[in-house]
């Protein structure tokens, strides 16, 4: 059966990585952006031009009509969705908490936390075999920040990304026997442009002597642990939590 996967924020770091890689494999790709079109049909092309499938889709995955709209394009466009990568993150400025305005907290909380579960609930009601569906793999992008906390530096994406690993453990459990498999993936810091959207883009320079490896991740190396767990391969993993940290 001909695979479909969605990849929420898809078209820039380890989501377009993610889309190049899952393409690769054989899967049509659903390149999920809110606001940058150019980057994601950009992408798109570039999927097209290696012989591979692809559809920009646009959606604010903290919207639920969005949420339900984007699923229902991306399967006119590509067939019925079997998978799903929920990528899409923002952390805000990096600031300590008592600097953080309320409308931050809510969109970290919005989209990091609740458009995850949002997606993933579209998901689960499409592909649960219990509903009809064919069964899939959904993979949430976490983050080591879950555990570190992430003092004095954004302490609640930290805790947004803490939400999604105790999300993804539950609905593990909960879908395991409707053929859904749900996993996360907590990378380290990765050479993305999430450090200048939070206000420092020389954070990389500065963090890579605290990592054990010496150095930031490249979101290749993020997206081929997502793949995998989306994989036939990973067919006995679910409900787990796979860091990529470079030893943090």
């Amino acid at each position: 059966m001909a695979q479909a996967v969605i990849v929420t924020g898809g078209s820039r770091g380890i989501g377009a990585a993610t889309s190049v890689l899952a393409a690769q494999a054989g899967y049509a790709v659903g390149v999920n952006y809110v606001q940058d079109r150019d980057a994601a049909l950009a992408l798109v092309a570039q999927i097209e031009a290696a012989g591979g499938r692809a559809h920009a889709l646009q959606a604010d995955i903290a919207q639920e009509a969005d949420v339900q709209r984007m699923f229902d394009e991306a399967t006119a466009q590509l067939g019925p969705v079997n998978a799903l990568v929920c990528n899409a993150g923002t952390t805000g400025k990096l600031t300590r908490l008592e600097d953080v305005d309320l409308a931050t907290l809510r969109r970290v909380l919005d989209v990091n936390l609740l458009g995850c579960m949002l997606c993933c609930r579209e998901a689960v009601r499409r592909m649960s075999t219990a509903l009809g569906g064919t069964g899939g793999a959904i993979v949430n992008v976490s983050s080591v920040a879950a555990s570190t906390g992430s003092a004095g530096e954004y302490v609640h994406y930290a805790a947004s990304k803490a939400g999604v690993d105790a999300f993804t453990l539950g609905l593990a459990k909960e879908v395991a026997s409707c053929g859904i498999r749900v996993n996360a993936v907590a990378p380290g810091s990765t050479l993305t442009g999430i450090h200048a959207a939070a206000g420092d883009p020389q954070r990389p320079l500065r963090i890579a002597p605290r990592i054990p490896l010496q150095r930031l991740a490249e979101p290749p190396e993020i997206a081929r642990a997502i793949v995998w767990l989306l994989s036939a391969e990973a067919s006995y993993a679910t409900g787990a939590v796979l860091r990529v940290g470079g030893g943090l």
